[in-house]
């Protein structure tokens, strides 16, 4: 759960125009900002125009931001339009702004393969080579669940906090969000799979 307003950040000095306020804002959040983008887009580059586009908009609005959600809920949410509006720009075939429930409803996603990984040693888990599969799973998902994903699971957003950010029903973040993990746990079977096989053999 993410606090309303940092205490170290006064909401009164920003929508005043402090700017020494506003480097310390632009400092709290970067971080979270830049790992959303980079994960969403794959790209350093556009995930630093992302991040440089998400602070010029806070910038620009703080004065109308009216405090229906947090400061970090708020700032999410122009990150996450800026990445979707970049995805557009580079395929603009992609549709990412339905934000009905009928594309949740009406998909039945069933996975075609588990893997119980249980029994792989902790490091094989945790590895450099494990991360870096889940980065290129969380890749390959629709962009319409990966976003969900990135706000949920790994930046810590509360399920209604992600429905804010994103402008979503609470029960579309729920779908979504288990479609994202059920098509990242069929991938990463796969490569699971794999690694049981390999140390099966080797004994």
């Amino acid at each position: 759960m993410i606090e309303k307003t940092p205490p170290e950040l006064s909401l009164d000095a920003l929508k005043s125009g402090d700017r020494e306020e506003f480097a310390r804002l632009v400092d709290v959040y970067s971080g979270p900002i830049y790992r959303l983008a980079i994960k969403m887009l794959g790209d350093q580059q556009d995930a630093e125009d992302v991040l440089q586009n998400t602070f010029l908009n806070a910038f620009k609005h703080i004065r109308s931001f009216e405090e229906r959600s947090s400061l970090a809920t708020w700032l999410y949410r122009i990150a996450a339009n800026e990445a979707l509006m970049m995805i557009r720009k580079q395929r603009p075939e992609t549709t990412l702004t339905d934000t009905s429930l009928e594309d949740d409803e009406g998909e039945d996603y069933s996975p075609v393969q588990f893997v119980d990984w249980c029994c792989l040693p902790e490091d094989e888990l945790l590895s450099s080579e494990a991360r870096n599969r889940l980065d290129q799973a969380i890749q390959r998902l629709p962009e319409r669940l990966r976003i969900v994903f990135i706000l949920r699971d790994l930046e810590g957003l509360s399920i209604e906090e992600t429905s804010q950010a994103l402008d979503l029903s609470q029960t579309a973040v729920k779908t979504r969000l288990l479609r994202a993990r059920l098509n990242l746990r069929e991938q990463l079977s796969s490569y699971y799979g794999e690694s049981l096989q390999d140390r099966s053999k080797q004994k």
